[in-house]
């Protein structure tokens, strides 16, 4: 077998009993492998996807046997979202209400996520800006992937108890208080042993002082803070949130993902659908998972694949409007407002609703891969094998 199977993790790929390749293209740790495409592991003849490809073995008899210990996230209990790991993510979000910071807050001029980021700004060591401090106009900005580190600034290595703390408030700060515990297990789930800590940020600009804006990122996880320094883009530009609670792949009801009940509410409008209109909504293939490339805005709605909202009843608009209103829930209300009223602006009814029947898991006709797309949109929920979504809202594309 070629090295291009082998997982480069220092130590691994020697012999039959290492452990097998990761199945996406970086580990928790954020060290490279080498692109695989499928091959056989040395510890498993489980196929190795591509990254942003799926191949499904209906016959496999782990469902995380082909990713190595360092990006396994499944716990000993089997359940990804069970009662005392949530409780715990629960009471560390609680206490720190409870300490007056601005956990999962609305708003206000002394607890916003911008505050926080300005704070923050103010502690930071030179040796630190020179690891996450940029110009506001630096390419990096603008950039987004599902499992990647924007810097090498790691949370929990880095930065000072204090400053982790501020960076913790900012992350939960920026969800709305519904989800801020149940969005933060999944970031300490997903991104391995070291949690939040195994993430990295970056700031761009200088808050208070102009534009700026604060960018987290890990496995799973791409947010932003900019107090709109960003004209016309929801959410500072594209994000990115996802989830593999049970391991890589998913089972087809997704137990105890975090985000699946977004796609069972767009379920809920397909099943809605008549013969005609779900001829136009069902589709093939999905797009690639290519980086920033993914979330590339077309700017023409008679481009755009899938069914229109402009041919939905006013029942079936009103089914379309309940899956935005799903897909905004996490996230705090001034920016579920923002990125609302940019797609009113661009016509609600010039969004497109696609489903992908080819990535069905357990053909049973509840569509794991679907997407909501405008002139100046995209809203992709890959469901697998487990939940990628890429996100771009802007006002004009």
């Amino acid at each position: 077998m070629s090295e291009r199977g082998r997982c480069r993790l220092p130590g691994r790929g020697r012999s039959l009993d290492t452990s097998p390749c990761c199945a996406e293209d970086r580990c928790v740790r954020g060290l490279p492998h080498a692109p695989v495409v499928a091959t056989e592991c040395l510890a498993t003849t489980d196929l190795v996807p591509q990254h942003g490809e799926v191949v499904m073995n209906e016959n496999r008899k782990s469902a995380t046997s082909n990713v190595c210990p360092d990006c396994r996230q499944v716990p000993a209990t089997g359940t990804a979202l069970d009662r005392r790991s949530f409780l715990k993510v629960t009471a560390v979000a609680a206490s720190a209400t409870a300490a007056g910071t601005a956990v999962a807050a609305k708003p206000t001029a002394k607890s916003s996520s911008e505050t926080l980021v300005q704070q923050l700004y103010q502690t930071l060591t030179p040796r630190q800006k020179e690891l996450c401090a940029f110009a506001f106009d630096h390419p990096l900005r603008q950039k987004v992937d599902n499992n990647w580190r924007i810097t090498e600034a790691r949370v929990g290595r880095d930065f000072s108890p204090e400053q982790q703390d501020l960076i913790r408030q900012i992350f939960l700060s920026l969800h709305s208080e519904e989800y801020a515990p149940k969005v933060l297990h999944q970031v300490e789930h997903d991104n391995g042993r070291g949690g939040l800590g195994a993430c990295s940020i970056a700031l761009f600009g200088e808050p208070g002082s102009g534009k700026f804006e604060f960018v987290f990122t890990g496995r799973h996880v791409t947010r932003r803070c900019d107090g709109d320094s960003v004209e016309g883009t929801a959410f500072g530009g594209p994000i990115f949130y996802g989830h593999a609670a049970q391991g890589f792949y998913e089972k087809p009801d997704h137990p105890g993902n975090v985000y699946w009940y977004q796609a069972l509410r767009a379920n809920k409008l397909f099943q809605a659908l008549d013969g005609k209109q779900r001829k136009l909504a069902l589709r093939g293939d999905p797009r690639a998972e290519r980086g920033t490339e993914t979330v590339k805005l077309r700017g023409k709605a008679d481009e755009l694949p899938g069914l229109p909202v402009a041919e939905l009843t006013a029942d079936q608009k009103e089914l379309a409007r309940a899956v935005l209103a799903d897909l905004l829930a996490p996230f705090r209300p001034p920016d579920a407002q923002e990125c609302l009223k940019l797609i009113e602006k661009n016509g609600f009814d010039k969004l497109h609703f696609s489903y992908f029947k080819n990535r069905d898991i357990g053909n049973d006709g509840v569509w794991d891969v679907w997407q909501i797309e405008g002139p100046a949109m995209v809203w992709y929920f890959r469901g697998a094998p487990h939940v990628h979504t890429w996100v771009h809202v802007r006002e004009t594309a």
